[in-house]
């Protein structure tokens, strides 16, 4: 099983479209076998589930996310785990061992300003591709 994580310096990155990096890691039998930083060289938001996709990732364990890379996520048969700080080597641990703590609703979205603790999404809009305001689920 591949894992993914918004990464930065050791912790979750807090915005799934900002991301700079990715680990990535390889799971058997409820263990990391092997991980490494994959760079994004950039891609925005609707790239990134492709290349997760590509990389062979089923989990995929960040911060904030808005609802069109939700979409796109859920479209490439990607499994979202949202809403999640701290160690990114310990997220994945409890991913693993089914104690992961995250947050089912977590979302970037400019016409919902209730973001949580400190996370902004920038300058543009990163909740509002592709659903047109519409529910999602």
């Amino acid at each position: 099983m591949k894992i993914a994580v918004t990464y930065e310096n050791g912790e979750v990155f807090q915005h799934f479209g900002h991301t700079e990096a990715f680990k990535i890691y390889d799971a058997e039998g409820g263990q990391v076998q092997s991980a490494e930083v994959v760079p994004t060289n950039g891609s925005g938001h609707g790239a990134l589930s492709g290349m997760l996709r590509d990389l062979g990732v089923e989990v995929l364990i960040c911060g904030g996310i808005g609802m069109g890379a939700q979409m796109a996520l859920a479209e490439a048969g990607i499994r979202l785990f949202g809403g999640v700080m701290g160690d990114a080597d310990k997220a994945v641990e409890a991913y693993l061992s089914g104690d992961l703590a995250y947050d089912p609703n977590a979302r970037c979205d400019h016409h919902d300003h209730e973001h949580g603790e400190g996370h902004t999404c920038g300058e543009h809009g990163c909740g509002s591709h592709g659903c047109g305001g519409h529910s999602c689920h």
